[in-house]
This record gives structure tokens, C-alpha cells and sequence, in this order.
């Protein structure tokens, strides 16, 4: 059997040579033994400055788009895969079992602590989609521990018919009783088709880590959801500037549409628009024609404007020290 490599050290990572990983062991939980593991791309421009990027549900980090576009704008790149998600994933586990979102905390400390150690002083902390959501309650947390967020269509609000809607209060409560009690995720496999190239899509991943019928929940993790909405819908009151992209619009159908690839067909960006500016004191809404729910992964024009808006507005929040790029 081969040798667990040392939690301290870097190893190659799947997506290839521009890119290694480290583990980060967590002390054990409900499951048993617990790991979070940092990528890193491996250019690194000479500069104080880094991202660190946190996926999505039912999701890993592949997007080497990405880690090329905030390096070649002068940003050390990293991503996590949180506990139970991508590269963590431990066989005693269940992916995405969780039963407060406040248990990633520990990995975000422990990521960030890395990225620092290595240099990476001003530091933006974006996350897609759930990730989104757990990165602006971490920021509310903790006041002064990054100078800017970027979220990428975070998931502020379920988006369900009425009618599932009304048995999510009764599921969740049992998630404080039962947390391993299975609930339905109301998710069909459409949004994995648009995207994976074996599909209708243009990009190619892991299917093990981001299956296209999603990896089950349970009313524990239905809990933590809910119990973290609240929060969002209260106010969060963060301090840093946070950037909120989403799609244009979203676009419903049970049959197969070319417009799912032009739409969110996993959030309703109307509660998007609605709740961001309870994130914070200084909140930018910004839509993306054309985007859909990762707006890095949609077609090539909208892919561009979302960068392009994301570096605009990190050059005005956060302008590049002197003598750096």
C-alpha cells in the first residue's frame, strides 16, 4: 500500500504540472478522520497578493481558466476542497455530509494560514455557489480576515416549486434529531449535462467528484443550509468590499433546452439580486448576459465579462502595492 504523503508537503495534483497539492488533516468529526486539501497553481507571480478559491455543491476545483487569469493579473492562485468534497473525499465518508457550515471554518483557517506563510499577504477569498455562501459566513466571523470577497452566483436561498418548499421547515428540524435522515436534493442531472464535454458541455472533470445525478444529502446538511440563510437574510454586516456576480436569469423546464446553456438552471438569480446586499457594507450586484450558474464555465463571451469584471473592480478595491503588478 503506498504512503500517505506528509500533510506539510506539496504533491503532484491530477490537473497536471501547473498545479500540486497539500493536505490539511482536520481533527476527526461524526464520520471519523477529516482532511480539507489546498491546490496551488504553481506559477507564482512575485507579488503579496492571492485568491483563494472555494467550489461549489456537489463540486471540486478544475477550473485551470481561472487559476490562469488571476496569475496573469499578477495573483498567487489557490483553490480548497473542502472536507467530503473533490480530493478530500475519505472512503469512510459520505460526500458533502455536513451539520453546520461553520465545521469548514477550519479548513479556511488552515488554507489560509498556508497561503500567508507563503507570501500571500493581500489576500481575496471567492467562492462559487455553496461556497459563496460559506465564505461570506467566514467573513462575517471573522472581520478582519480578507480585504475582499469575490462570490460567483453564491447560494443564498433554495430554489425549489412551492410545494417541496413547504416540507423543508419539518426536514430541517428533524436534521437536529435525525442528521443522517436521507432527503431528496431536487436537483436532476441537467446542469452536469450542459457542462461536461461527454455530455452537452465543453469541459472536461472528474465525474467521481462532481457526478451529474448529485451525490445525496441529508436533513443534517439540509440544517446547516437553512440555519445559514437565516444568517444571510438577518444581515451578515461584512465589512470588506464583496463583488456578487450572477446570470442574467434563469431559465426552468423538464425537457432539454440550448437555453440552459445561456441561464442559471441551479439558482433563482432573482434571490440573488434580493439578498446580497444583506452580505455587507459595501456590496457590488453585477449580472452576467448569457452566464450561467458557474459563470466561469459558461460560454466564451460571458466568460470574458465576468472576468473582466471581477479584475476592473479587484484594481479599484484593491489596487496592486507599489513596485508590484
Amino acid at each position: 500500500m503506498a504512503s500517505t504523503p506528509a500533510s506539510g508537503s506539496y504533491t503532484p495534483d491530477p490537473l497536471g504540472p501547473d498545479f500540486e497539492q497539500r493536505r490539511l488533516p482536520q481533527p476527526p468529526d461524526y464520520e471519523g478522520p477529516v482532511q480539507a486539501v489546498l491546490v496551488r497553481a504553481t506559477a507564482a507571480p512575485a507579488t503579496g497578493r492571492a485568491v483563494l478559491y472555494v467550489h461549489g455543491f456537489n463540486d471540486y476545483f478544475f477550473q485551470t481558466e481561472m487559476a490562469a487569469q488571476y496569475t496573469a493579473h499578477g495573483y498567487r492562485f489557490y483553490a480548497l476542497d473542502l472536507r467530503k468534497y473533490g480530493r478530500a473525499i475519505l472512503p469512510h465518508q459520505h460526500p458533502n455530509n455536513v451539520r453546520s457550515l461553520t465545521e469548514y471554518f477550519a479548513d479556511l483557517d488552515a488554507a489560509l494560514a498556508v497561503v500567508r506563510a507563503e507570501g500571500g499577504q493581500q489576500l481575496v477569498l471567492s467562492g462559487h455557489s455553496t461556497g459563496g455562501l460559506i465564505v461570506s459566513l467566514y467573513a462575517a466571523a471573522h472581520p478582519n480576515a480578507v480585504p475582499a470577497l469575490v462570490l460567483n452566483s453564491p447560494f443564498l436561498e433554495l430554489h425549489q416549486a412551492r410545494i417541496k418548499r413547504l416540507g423543508v421547515p419539518l426536514l430541517a428540524a428533524l436534521g437536529r434529531v435525525w442528521p443522517n435522515l436521507p432527503v431528496p436534493a431536487g436537483l436532476s442531472d441537467t446542469y452536469g449535462q450542459s457542462l461536461h464535454r461527454a455530455y452537452r458541455g465543453h469541459w472536461d472533470y472528474n465525474l467521481a467528484w462532481k457526478p451529474n445525478h448529485v451525490f445525496g444529502v441529508n436533513a443534517g446538511w439540509l440544517r446547516a443550509i437553512r440555519q445559514g440563510h437565516a444568517q444571510v437574510r438577518a444581515g451578515l454586516g461584512i465589512a470588506a468590499p464583496v463583488l456578487v456576480l450572477h446570470a442574467s436569469r434563469t431559465a426552468v423546464g423538464q425537457q432539454w433546452s440550448d437555453d440552459f446553456q445561456r441561464a442559471d438552471i441551479v439558482l433563482n438569480v432573482a434571490h440573488i439580486r434580493h439578498l446580497a446586499p444583506r452580505l455587507g457594507l459595501n456590496v457590488t450586484v453585477q449580472e452576467i448576459p448569457d452566464g450561467i450558474h458557474d459563470l466561469f464555465l459558461s460560454g466564451p463571451a460571458a466568460r470574458a465579462q465576468a472576468y473582466q469584471t471581477v479584475f476592473a473592480w479587484l484594481a479599484q478595491v484593491l489596487p496592486a502595492p507599489a513596485g508590484q503588478q
